[in-house]
């Protein structure tokens, strides 16, 4: 039942919510254009708030609801964990739409929210901080990741979780190395520039 489970969480995560919407108005496959992800963020930039907030929304439970239920149903933090971290993967490389997905920060955000509350919301701390006095998503994405593990350790978590906040951080941040690269750069896009 808990191996079902832990697939049911990759799959749900899977779900290609910017694509599908994305697909739905314009007909088009959102890979093509933007920064080429299927996340919130291509979507604002492309469509606007009205389509972003929705598919964020979604994306960030399909993160949360995996860790949510695990330990509602099963009480097994182990599972949560693991539930958790195969949503995110599934939003990474969902198997849907030939495992090209978006960046699995939604979805972060909801396992986090889930996992460990109050680590969670000084990460997203970080990330409003950096955001609001850089205007770069990623560099504010890959912070916030970055520091949760350590919130978690300083709040005396659980070392299972911790592992698993290092793990979801490296998944994230390479999945942001494109964005990385422009950063160093100079060249990434800032917070609500539009693109054609």
């Amino acid at each position: 039942m808990k191996v079902l489970f832990a697939v049911l969480a990759y799959l749900v995560g899977a779900i290609p919510t910017g694509y599908l919407l994305f697909k739905l108005s314009e007909k088009k496959d959102i890979r093509e254009f933007g920064s080429r992800n299927t996340g919130a963020t291509n979507v604002m930039r492309l469509k606007g708030w009205k389509y972003a907030v929705p598919v964020a929304m979604f994306d960030v439970l399909k993160g949360f609801l995996p860790a949510f239920l695990a330990v509602k149903l099963f009480r097994d933090l182990q599972l949560a964990l693991i539930a958790s971290f195969l949503a995110v993967l599934g939003h990474c490389f969902p198997v849907y739409i030939r495992f090209r997905g978006g960046k699995g920060v939604a979805a972060t955000i909801g396992a986090f929210a889930a996992v460990a509350f109050r680590p969670f919301l000084l990460s997203a701390g970080v990330f409003i901080f950096v955001v609001v006095l850089s205007r770069y998503v990623s560099l504010g994405s890959i912070l916030a990741v970055l520091t949760f593990p350590a919130f978690t350790f300083l709040f005396r978590g659980r070392i299972e979780a911790v592992i698993w906040g290092i793990a979801i951080a490296a998944l994230i941040i390479v999945k942001h190395s494109a964005n990385i690269g422009r950063l160093l750069k100079g060249r990434e896009r800032k917070f609500g520039e539009r693109v054609s």
